[in-house]
């Protein structure tokens, strides 16, 4: 890991290089000048990762970026029109403000070694060795409610995974729902999702997939719900594992809702493993530390850390931190508290309330593992 600080930006960077095979980058680019007007932080950090991806990073190509915007409504549309033309990869852009005062941040996924281009319906295809990877970013329709717009939302990629010789149950492996007003809305994403997920064959009985559901928003208020998607075709169901964690945490169907703590994949030459949003819980799917945002941060790094222990990793490996707050006036502690034990991982602090209001601070990551295996092809 690195960093890099230009005059207006901040980078941090995640680096797993081989020397055969495909090097992985997560890059989170952050504004440090909070007196820049909305346009010149844009331009500011188009700029830098311009010349991330010419210099320290030349060769690697961007699979996956999400923009943070903190007023996606007055926003999107000069970020959009700044991309460059024909997108290279998925692009996610929502409303998370940061928590530092800036108006902007990214985070980008990079590789090296992969062939990329856009499928129909803004799936696009990452193409190395025997696998296909499909990102998708930004899916959103204007349904009714949150419930008919998640339905609505699941069962077109179910027929999209379909249209590329893929399945939601067996190639899927994380999702991501940002709900307008989640307090409100989320309890419709998680009727569908449930409703949806059993004509999947997704169920207590077999598996869900790891996600993250959380405050975000779209530039267009009638829009309650955005979905953001990985999956991979080539992987044998053998590849795929699921974490769970149960000394600390509890299967989440307990509560009725439907995704996985985590999940891991391995490949002939690596293991990666995806942690969903992940609060402050016990294993009987309660609160731990109501109202307490220092102790919620404790119990949180502690879940995480168990979940990854769990696919035999631990922080070091891990190659970036999404952290969403409740509250904005909790960012100065919580701020601190990352910086002291995570001094060195890529990471952004996000307004955006967690899924149940008790929680006050969520967390989502990847990680990355050197292994072999020669049962499966490399990465």
């Amino acid at each position: 890991m690195n960093f890099m600080t230009e005059e207006k930006i901040k980078t941090e960077i995640f680096r797993y290089e081989v020397t055969e095979g495909v090097s992985e980058y997560h890059a989170i680019l952050r504004v440090t000048d909070t007196l820049l007007t909305y346009k010149e932080q844009v331009d500011f950090l188009l700029e830098a990762y311009s010349c991330l991806i010419l210099t320290e990073l030349s060769g690697a190509v961007a699979v996956f970026k999400r923009f943070f915007l903190s007023d996606a409504a007055n926003q999107a549309d000069y970020l959009l029109a700044m991309q460059p033309e024909g997108v290279d990869c998925a692009l996610s852009i929502v409303e998370q403000p940061p928590l530092d005062g800036t108006k902007i941040a990214l985070w980008v996924y990079l590789q090296k070694g992969v062939q990329t281009r856009a499928l129909p319906h803004g799936i696009y295809e990452v193409k190395h060795g025997a696998y296909r990877h499909l990102w998708m970013a930004g899916a959103c329709n204007q349904a009714t409610n949150s419930e008919y717009q998640t339905r609505l939302l699941l069962n077109d990629y179910v027929m999209q995974l379909g249209e590329n010789g893929c399945r939601l149950a067996d190639n899927c492996i994380r999702t991501w729902f940002f709900v307008q007003n989640v307090d409100v809305n989320y309890a419709g994403v998680v009727k569908a999702r449930n409703e949806v997920f059993v004509t999947q064959n997704l169920t207590d009985k077999t598996h869900f997939i790891a996600s993250t559901g959380i405050a975000g928003r779209h530039a267009n208020p009638k829009v309650s719900v955005l979905m953001d998607t990985y999956a991979v075709d080539g992987l044998q169901p053998e590849q795929i594992h699921y974490l769970y964690a149960r000394t600390h945490l509890n299967p989440t169907y307990e509560y009725g809702v439907s995704f996985e703590r985590g999940t891991y994949i391995d490949y002939g030459d690596r293991r990666h493993v995806f942690i969903s949003g992940t609060a402050s819980i016990n294993n009987k799917g309660e609160v731990v530390h109501p109202g307490d945002i220092q102790k919620q941060t404790l119990r949180m790094w502690e879940n995480v850390e168990m979940l990854l222990k769990e696919a035999d990793c631990d922080y070091s490996q891990v190659a970036h931190l999404l952290v969403y707050l409740r509250d904005m006036a909790d960012y100065t502690v919580v701020k601190r508290m990352f910086e002291e034990r995570f001094p060195d991982i890529p990471k952004v602090y996000l307004w955006a309330p967690v899924c149940r209001p008790g929680w006050l601070i969520e967390m989502e990551c990847m990680a990355v593992k050197t292994m072999r295996n020669e049962d499966y092809p490399s990465f």
